[in-house]
């Protein structure tokens, strides 16, 4: 029962990521308004439609948190007795509270037409985002090393669970991202990625506060 939920609630979680991935890569994240500039970015409809696109990723991670919470308060004290979590997770955090500054700077930046400063950003976001993935996969190596397997209790599922989730929502942004930094490489205005960058922002910054509701509930319950 306990691989069934878990596949299946994996399997859930590519397929939402998949729609959001199609989403963060369509084309109405560059809108055209009909003189050639672009769409107003406080009412972008693209915006809206992302909004949508989270908050059923905000329903998938509640269900994953209700299930998580169903199963503690109702399976044996060994199921969560033996989960350490790996003291790399509290670096990792870190990483992802600066990258997620990181691209609110790129969305301050871009705004004022400083377009070193928008790069700059943008790379180190990126960048701090890449570590933050590498810290998870080191993570993993550290509870494997320890013993800490699926098979190990609930806790320990849910862990690989969760954060195999939440990290493949990452890798889908920063398959947008690197869209994004490729078109400046590229030559594009700084109002031709703009609204672009405004949603990674926004998608970051998602992404922080999931994680640090994940990062509660695994380690203080």
């Amino acid at each position: 029962m306990n691989t069934t939920f878990i596949f299946m609630a994996l399997l859930a979680g590519v397929i939402v990521w998949i729609l959001v991935v199609r989403r963060l890569t369509a084309k109405s994240w560059e809108s055209q308004a009909p003189g050639g500039d672009v769409a107003d970015i406080g009412f972008a409809p693209a915006k809206i439609g992302l909004a949508m696109f989270l908050a059923v990723v905000t329903s998938l991670f509640g269900l994953f948190f209700s299930a998580y919470s169903m199963r503690m308060h109702h399976g044996g004290e060994h199921d969560f007795a033996h989960f350490q979590g790996p003291k790399i997770l509290w670096v990792n955090t870190a990483v992802l509270i600066l990258a997620s500054i990181a691209f609110e700077r790129a969305r301050s930046t871009v705004r004022k037409d400083q377009a070193r400063d928008v790069k700059i950003a943008l790379i180190t976001a990126g960048v701090l985002t890449f570590a933050f993935l590498g810290g998870q996969l080191a993570a993993w190596q550290q509870l494997v090393a320890a013993g800490q397997v699926v098979s190990s209790g609930a806790t320990v599922a849910f862990f690989y669970l969760l954060t195999a989730v939440h990290g493949l929502h990452l890798l889908g942004g920063l398959f947008v991202w690197g869209k994004t930094v490729g078109r400046l490489a590229g030559g594009a205005e700084l109002i031709d990625v703009r609204l672009s960058v405004d949603l990674c922002a926004f998608y970051w910054h998602f992404l922080l506060l999931v994680w640090l509701v994940l990062f509660g509930l695994l380690l203080y319950t």
